[in-house]
């Protein structure tokens, strides 16, 4: 599959209705105050309009404030937040969203996401995500690394279908079974991680396609995240690498390019198993 995005500004539209960019900024272990805030200045001054942050990340302030400072109008942006697997645990589902909103300082979100398939049970924190979804607080609701047998426990003891899964996909962990299954319950699949924390520019393979398209080889493997059709957030807090991971659209991978990409699946995980998470 090559999907053709064209521009920056360009959106997915969610099994919902809602219109979600394929490009946006991740906020992971960015710092509150300053730092946050100029990565996101400076991503919205370069087209980005989508930035995801969670309860975890301990910046959510950060990014409320970024937004309110910005000159780009709130509705024009789409705002991720998520719920932390001790508010799951506790049953604080409700509570730690209402929290999120009062850091952010937003009347709403445009996508709340349950962060972990806890061990203990994600049916009723859904069901918490369903009512936040019908009073209208977030536009659309997900979950973030979420397997095949995680998602198939959803739809027969809940009313809706995930809008998004986002999951660490880079060349080397692409989860095809995983992918196929998303794609055919019309679930966005969204990659967390796509350049492996930035390991990506080691790897082999990448050299050769950079320079046949004098672009970096960050940019290839983001170009090929996009035309695989997967929503894609690169983190970064400086401004060079921000602008570069944003100028992704004056070029195309071919179709044999995408196959030498994908022939790179080693399984190989940066992050933990969703099924053995230590935390």
């Amino acid at each position: 599959m090559t999907n053709r995005i064209l521009s920056i500004e360009d959106r997915v539209a969610l099994n919902n209705g809602v219109r979600m960019p394929w490009l946006g900024l991740g906020v992971f272990l960015m710092r509150e105050g300053g730092e946050v805030e100029d990565a996101i200045q400076w991503a919205l001054e370069a087209g980005y309009r989508s930035i995801d942050t969670a309860a975890a990340y301990g910046n959510e302030r950060g990014v409320g404030k970024a937004v309110r400072e910005s000159s780009v109008p709130r509705e024009e942006l789409f705002i991720t937040t998520k719920v932390w697997n001790t508010d799951l645990r506790a049953g604080r589902t409700l509570q730690a969203f209402d929290e999120s909103l009062s850091r952010l300082q937003m009347d709403y979100v445009d996508l709340y996401l349950i962060h972990w398939p806890v061990s203990e049970g994600f049916i009723q924190p859904w069901k918490d995500l369903e009512t936040i979804y019908r009073s209208g607080r977030a536009r659309a609701i997900g979950v973030s690394n979420f397997l095949i047998h995680h998602l198939e426990g959803l739809p027969g003891k809940t009313g809706i279908v995930p809008a998004v899964n986002q999951i660490e996909f880079h060349p080397y962990l692409q989860q095809p079974e995983l992918i196929r299954f998303c794609r055919a319950h019309e679930i966005q699949v969204e990659a967390w991680s796509p350049l492996m924390q930035g390991r990506i520019v080691s790897r082999s393979g990448l050299s050769g396609l950079a320079e046949k398209y004098q672009k970096h080889a960050t940019q290839i493997v983001l170009r090929w995240n996009l035309q695989r059709g997967i929503v894609t957030i690169p983190k970064s807090s400086k401004k060079t690498h921000i602008l570069q991971n944003a100028n992704l659209f004056d070029f195309e991978l071919t179709e044999a390019d995408m196959q030498t990409l994908n022939g790179l699946d080693r399984n190989e995980r940066i992050g933990a198993h969703p099924d053995h998470i230590p935390f």
